[in-house]
């Protein structure tokens, strides 16, 4: 938590952005994992609620009544049976002082607050809802069906609140960087232990065992497989085999704020001829998007310089074919790269992707593109300013399912040239991320120390630290 001074800043701008009316902040409750006892741990705040009132207790709910000039914090203290099993938690007005709020009230009141707010003809702003109890209590409150809450969440506040999370401070960007520590030791760990016979499993759990020893959390599930043409493969209990190539997509939770790195190895310690000429295109588009992001540049531009330069390289391997800008143009180099070259990251690892992706990534001057193959999943396009932090991942895939279909459509002949591509059906997918943040002077990478993914780098790392493993 940061100094009440912080959140006092935070909510007086929210207050300036929306203008006027009741602004809810639900935070979160504790989830169930197979009956109420048993819950996920450790409880995971709303981001949102974090940013604007600081508090990780359950059971909380942020009230901003912007035309009385008046912040509030609702929640019911804890009982002593409470205590006898969870220990002695602050009490809600000491967390409400400790945010630098005067107001606090137990949860029942929250019910004639926003009937008074209503009485006189206040706006009620609110988020759309991610957790099936927050979408219940707002239905009790405002009538509003779970079904249309996404619809009528406050687009006043959803694009305040992108606007003020978007830009990161000094003492966000040294937390991330301390998660980006965290991340290297993640994935050197992985790259240590890669060998053939440990077993995906066995590596994601180590790392997922320096998430949890280090930080809160993982900021996401981690994936770690030899399939990495999947892009969410959960690590299973094959063994690793040689000749092939690990892909690890990992990141920890550090005081709110995530990582989130990939790196792809081989699991024989020395990249095959094919597999080095992939790696090292994914390499030089990796460092490109580096070079050119700097503020006001569109990120979207980054993505499609990233997609020029891989079909580019991939015409000189026979993959492709063509005219290369009229193959981006048209999407073809998507068989290869169907996703998009980042996305914003913060207190989310997806950051704020749940306040929707095109308030987020995008906005009045860049809308996203829905109807092509591809830049369909690009999640962040609009101009980068001081302060954003974005994911840098290119990747090129050789996805089966997607290639038969693709040429039993008869797609993109003109540029892709599928007998070539055979032999590299079994090859599996390749991915290097960063995380970057958007300086005045252009763009660095967040952490301190660099987790290696040059070619010479990786291979050198992992024959100097070979670790054995209980797998």
């Amino acid at each position: 938590m940061f100094n009440k001074e912080t959140y006092i800043s935070r909510r007086s701008e929210l207050k300036r952005l929306v203008g006027k009316g009741l602004i809810i902040l639900f935070g979160n409750n504790e989830s169930p994992y197979n009956y109420p006892a048993n819950g996920y741990a450790p409880m995971r705040q709303d981001s949102a609620f974090i940013y604007y009132f600081g508090s990780h207790r359950d059971g909380l709910v942020g009230v901003i009544d912007i035309d009385n000039d008046t912040d509030m914090l609702l929640g019911d203290d804890v009982s002593v049976e409470d205590i006898v099993w969870l220990g002695t938690v602050g009490s809600v007005k000491s967390l409400a002082e400790s945010a630098g709020i005067s107001v606090s009230l137990p949860v029942k009141q929250l019910a004639a607050i926003v009937r008074k707010a209503q009485a006189h003809g206040k706006e009620i702003h609110f988020l759309p809802p991610y957790r099936f109890d927050t979408q219940i209590a707002i239905m009790d409150l405002l009538g509003i069906h779970p079904s249309e809450q996404k619809e009528k969440a406050s687009v006043k506040l959803i694009k305040a609140v992108v606007k003020m999370r978007s830009k990161k401070s000094a003492e966000e960007i040294e937390i991330i960087d301390r998660a980006c520590d965290i991340g290297y030791l993640m994935h050197t760990k992985a790259m240590s232990l890669c060998r053939e016979g440990v077993s995906e499993k066995y590596i994601a759990g180590q790392m997922d065992g320096i998430a949890l020893s280090h930080s809160q959390a993982v900021s996401f599930p981690t994936i770690c497989t030899q399939h990495g043409e999947i892009m969410h493969g959960i690590p299973k209990d094959a063994p690793l085999e040689g000749g092939r190539l690990l892909l690890c997509d990992a990141g920890c939770e550090k005081d709110d704020y995530c990582s989130d790195n990939t790196r792809t190895m081989p699991v024989s310690g020395k990249f095959t001829t094919q597999q080095r000429e992939i790696y090292q295109i994914v390499v030089d588009c990796h460092d490109l998007a580096l070079q050119m992001a700097k503020p006001g540049i569109l990120w979207r531009d980054v993505h499609y310089a990233v997609c020029t330069l891989m079909a580019t390289r991939l015409k000189e391997l026979g993959l492709m074919k063509g005219d290369t800008d009229e193959a981006v143009a048209v999407g073809a180099h998507a068989l290869f790269l169907p996703h998009g070259l980042g996305h914003m990251m913060g207190m989310d690892v997806h950051d704020m992707e749940g306040l929707g992706q095109n308030y987020v990534g995008f906005d009045d001057e860049v809308q996203p593109r829905l109807d092509q193959f591809g830049i369909d999943a690009l999640r962040m396009g609009r101009r980068l300013e001081e302060g954003f932090v974005v994911t840098d991942e290119p990747g090129i895939y050789f996805i089966p399912a997607l290639i038969d279909d693709w040429r039993d459509k008869g797609l993109h002949t003109d540029f892709i040239n599928y007998e070539k591509i055979e032999p590299y059906r079994d090859f599996g997918g390749i991915r290097i991320e960063d995380d970057v943040l958007v300086t005045s002077a252009g763009a660095r990478f967040l952490g301190t120390k660099r987790i290696p993914y040059y070619i010479a780098d990786v291979e050198k790392f992992m024959e100097e630290n070979k670790q054995q493993s209980n797998s």
